[in-house]
């Protein structure tokens, strides 16, 4: 889509439209910014707007809430979850850590994906993304510490694959659009006629049998890095949301770019929550006729909350004494 044919909102001044690539295209291409969930975060906590107006899902807007208290935050659309939040029992998964804490003959971190209620920030020592859950919790570990890893089984299940010497133990819930990919619908897509070579990247949600066969396995950011600066030919295949695929095809219309095969029944691999991001939706928010005002965060839960965070946000892989490195992520 031509991005001279999207309008701009139409805004007061001091009011931000932030944007995840998962949104529909008109919305990214109507926004101030948009970025993956590492960026949004960074971006959130220096951006000091009146206003935010933030075209993700609920997560994200309470993020941008964490870290700009004194700012309006705004979400389009309250039914806009994650799917990784709504399987995270809250009672089952505080009794969880409780218990590896109590139980432990070494120092207990529990790490959080970013995909996490505030809530279940609040129950953790850190905050990750799928850019930097890697180095961080290898920094853990090296330290000498058991790392508690939730919400995302997927992701901890590869990092289990990748580091068999970990102390790592992790929860169970998936990203309901990143698990349905399978690796028989993979087995056809390779056996299929293509010209030139085949490959396969995959954003680490996808299920372990996947990411172990991926010539990449990393981050929104990741991916699309790698298809930028990519030189060659052949098929590249991706494993995540389809609004990203098409983000990759329009920026090197040259290649031939696919979205990965999921599981027979559904092939559109849209994340629903996202789409509720409509355009409509975002410009109510924006003139205060619609949207969740993010303002019902308890102010101790916020300040709980807000510490993982900040330790993740001033995290700097350079400047730690274990740096964990991985080519793939």
């Amino acid at each position: 889509m031509d991005t001279k044919l999207i309008t701009p909102f139409k805004r007061p001044d001091g009011t931000l439209v932030l944007a995840h690539y998962y949104a529909p295209k008109p919305v990214q291409q109507a926004a101030d910014y948009v970025a993956d969930s590492l960026e949004l975060s960074r971006f959130a906590a220096q951006a000091q707007a009146e206003r935010i107006v933030f075209a993700g899902v609920r997560f994200m807007a309470e993020t941008a809430k964490l870290l700009n208290p004194d700012t309006e935050v705004i979400l389009p659309d309250a039914e806009s979850t994650c799917s990784l939040v709504d399987q995270t029992d809250m009672e089952r998964l505080a009794a969880w850590v409780a218990q590896a804490k109590a139980r432990s003959d070494k120092p207990v971190a529990h790490v959080s994906y970013i995909n996490s209620s505030v809530a279940q920030k609040a129950l953790s020592d850190w905050i990750v993304t799928s850019r930097n859950a890697e180095d961080i919790i290898g920094h853990l570990i090296a330290q000498g510490q058991r790392v508690l890893f939730s919400p995302d089984r997927n992701m901890g299940a590869y990092f289990r694959y990748l580091h068999p010497d970990w102390d790592l133990r992790v929860w169970d819930a998936v990203c309901e659009v990143h698990d349905a990919f399978r690796e028989r619908e993979l087995d056809q897509l390779f056996k299929g006629w293509t010209d030139g070579p085949k490959y396969l990247i995959a954003h680490p949600e996808s299920p372990l049998p996947l990411l172990k066969r991926a010539h990449l396995v990393g981050s929104t950011t990741k991916m699309l890095e790698w298809v930028n600066a990519y030189q060659g030919a052949g098929t590249i295949y991706v494993a995540t949301e389809i609004e990203l695929v098409q983000t990759m095809q329009a920026a090197r219309p040259d290649l031939d770019i696919r979205l990965a095969a999921a599981y027979t029944g559904c092939q559109c691999h849209a994340c629903p929550y996202m789409k509720k991001n409509t355009l409509a939706a975002v410009q109510a928010a924006v003139d205060g006729r619609g949207g969740l005002r993010i303002d019902y965060i308890d102010h101790a839960l916020a300040t709980q909350a807000r510490e993982p965070l900040f330790k993740m946000l001033n995290f700097n892989p350079e400047n730690q004494d274990a740096k964990q490195s991985c080519s793939q992520c």
